[in-house]
Protein backbone atom coordinates (compact mmCIF):
# COMPACT_ATOMS: atom_id res chain seq x y z
CA UNK A 1 0.00 0.00 0.00
CA UNK A 2 1.29 3.61 -0.94
CA UNK A 3 2.05 6.43 1.19
CA UNK A 4 0.19 9.37 0.11
CA UNK A 5 1.56 12.94 0.96
CA UNK A 6 0.30 16.57 1.62
CA UNK A 7 1.55 17.43 -1.33
CA UNK A 8 0.78 14.65 -3.37
CA UNK A 9 -2.59 15.39 -2.23
CA UNK A 10 -2.55 19.40 -2.77
CA UNK A 11 -1.46 18.26 -6.35
CA UNK A 12 -4.71 15.69 -6.91
CA UNK A 13 -7.06 18.77 -5.81
CA UNK A 14 -5.32 21.06 -7.57
CA UNK A 15 -5.98 19.13 -10.78
CA UNK A 16 -9.49 18.09 -10.04
CA UNK A 17 -10.75 21.74 -8.81
CA UNK A 18 -8.44 23.98 -11.67
CA UNK A 19 -7.51 25.86 -8.73
CA UNK A 20 -3.44 26.90 -8.81
CA UNK A 21 -1.55 24.58 -6.08
CA UNK A 22 -0.46 27.88 -3.62
CA UNK A 23 -4.25 28.72 -3.49
CA UNK A 24 -5.24 24.62 -2.80
CA UNK A 25 -1.97 24.46 -0.48
CA UNK A 26 -3.04 27.20 1.83
CA UNK A 27 -7.10 26.19 1.55
CA UNK A 28 -6.00 22.06 2.89
CA UNK A 29 -3.24 23.75 5.31
CA UNK A 30 -5.87 26.18 6.75
CA UNK A 31 -8.38 23.52 6.58
CA UNK A 32 -5.80 21.25 9.37
CA UNK A 33 -5.13 24.37 11.64
CA UNK A 34 -8.46 24.75 12.34
CA UNK A 35 -9.31 20.57 12.75
CA UNK A 36 -6.38 20.81 15.45
CA UNK A 37 -7.46 24.32 17.17
CA UNK A 38 -11.14 22.92 17.40
CA UNK A 39 -9.50 19.76 18.79
CA UNK A 40 -7.15 21.33 21.23
CA UNK A 41 -10.78 23.32 22.14
CA UNK A 42 -11.99 20.07 23.11
CA UNK A 43 -14.53 20.05 20.17
CA UNK A 44 -16.05 17.36 18.36
CA UNK A 45 -15.64 17.87 14.68
CA UNK A 46 -18.55 15.72 12.55
CA UNK A 47 -18.14 15.27 8.94
CA UNK A 48 -21.04 12.99 7.72
CA UNK A 49 -20.58 9.92 6.26
CA UNK A 50 -16.77 10.39 6.56
CA UNK A 51 -16.07 10.26 10.03
CA UNK A 52 -15.94 12.27 13.25
CA UNK A 53 -12.62 13.85 15.50
CA UNK A 54 -12.88 14.09 18.82
CA UNK A 55 -10.74 14.26 21.85
CA UNK A 56 -10.87 11.65 24.82
CA UNK A 57 -9.29 11.75 28.22
CA UNK A 58 -7.34 8.87 29.13
CA UNK A 59 -6.99 8.09 32.65
CA UNK A 60 -3.42 7.78 34.54
CA UNK A 61 -2.75 3.97 35.09
CA UNK A 62 -0.23 1.80 36.18
CA UNK A 63 1.90 0.25 33.23
CA UNK A 64 5.03 -2.32 33.36
CA UNK A 65 7.97 -2.01 31.35
CA UNK A 66 8.17 -5.31 29.45
CA UNK A 67 12.07 -5.25 29.56
CA UNK A 68 12.82 -4.76 33.69
CA UNK A 69 8.90 -5.84 34.54
CA UNK A 70 9.48 -2.44 36.62
CA UNK A 71 6.23 -0.84 37.41
CA UNK A 72 5.62 2.62 36.08
CA UNK A 73 3.04 5.78 37.08
CA UNK A 74 1.78 6.62 33.04
CA UNK A 75 -0.10 9.81 33.32
CA UNK A 76 -3.50 11.03 32.40
CA UNK A 77 -3.63 12.36 29.12
CA UNK A 78 -5.87 13.35 26.16
CA UNK A 79 -5.75 11.91 22.63
CA UNK A 80 -7.63 12.17 19.30
CA UNK A 81 -10.39 9.32 18.47
CA UNK A 82 -11.22 9.07 14.79
CA UNK A 83 -14.65 7.16 14.73
CA UNK A 84 -14.77 5.87 10.70
CA UNK A 85 -18.15 6.92 9.33
CA UNK A 86 -20.57 5.47 7.36
CA UNK A 87 -19.81 6.05 3.56
CA UNK A 88 -15.99 5.93 4.18
CA UNK A 89 -16.85 2.46 5.81
CA UNK A 90 -18.51 0.98 2.94
CA UNK A 91 -15.93 1.85 0.55
CA UNK A 92 -13.30 0.72 1.87
CA UNK A 93 -15.07 -2.26 2.98
CA UNK A 94 -16.20 -2.73 -1.10
CA UNK A 95 -12.72 -1.93 -2.31
CA UNK A 96 -9.43 -4.00 -0.41
CA UNK A 97 -6.29 -3.58 -1.84
CA UNK A 98 -5.03 -5.72 -4.62
CA UNK A 99 -3.95 -9.14 -3.30
CA UNK A 100 -0.46 -8.27 -3.71
CA UNK A 101 -0.42 -5.59 -1.89
CA UNK A 102 -1.20 -7.88 1.26
CA UNK A 103 1.42 -10.12 2.24
CA UNK A 104 0.15 -13.49 3.55
CA UNK A 105 0.41 -14.65 7.24
CA UNK A 106 3.54 -16.32 9.10
CA UNK A 107 3.02 -19.27 10.94
CA UNK A 108 4.86 -20.80 13.55
CA UNK A 109 4.28 -24.62 13.97
CA UNK A 110 6.16 -26.26 16.78
CA UNK A 111 7.19 -29.45 15.24
CA UNK A 112 8.85 -31.02 18.50
CA UNK A 113 8.91 -29.11 21.75
CA UNK A 114 12.65 -27.79 21.69
CA UNK A 115 12.34 -26.91 17.91
CA UNK A 116 10.02 -25.22 16.76
CA UNK A 117 9.34 -24.47 13.22
CA UNK A 118 8.87 -21.20 11.37
CA UNK A 119 6.76 -20.84 7.77
CA UNK A 120 6.71 -17.91 5.92
CA UNK A 121 4.48 -17.58 2.94
CA UNK A 122 4.40 -14.66 0.56
CA UNK A 123 3.65 -13.28 -2.71
CA UNK A 124 6.60 -10.79 -3.83
CA UNK A 125 6.27 -8.26 -6.67
CA UNK A 126 9.64 -7.64 -8.45
CA UNK A 127 9.41 -5.47 -11.96
CA UNK A 128 5.79 -6.48 -12.96
CA UNK A 129 6.23 -10.14 -12.01
CA UNK A 130 4.76 -12.17 -8.69
CA UNK A 131 6.61 -15.04 -7.22
CA UNK A 132 5.59 -16.63 -4.51
CA UNK A 133 7.90 -17.67 -1.82
CA UNK A 134 7.94 -20.37 1.07
CA UNK A 135 10.11 -20.73 3.50
CA UNK A 136 10.64 -22.90 6.87
CA UNK A 137 12.99 -21.99 9.60
CA UNK A 138 14.01 -24.00 12.61
CA UNK A 139 14.23 -21.57 15.50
Amino acid sequence: MATITKKQLVERVSERAKVSRTDTKKVIQEFLDQVISELKRGNRLEFRDFGVFEVKERAARIAQNPKTLERVMVAAKRTVKFKVGRLMRDSVEKHPPKRSDVPTATRVTPTRAESPQIEIKTDIKSNGERAHVEKQLSV
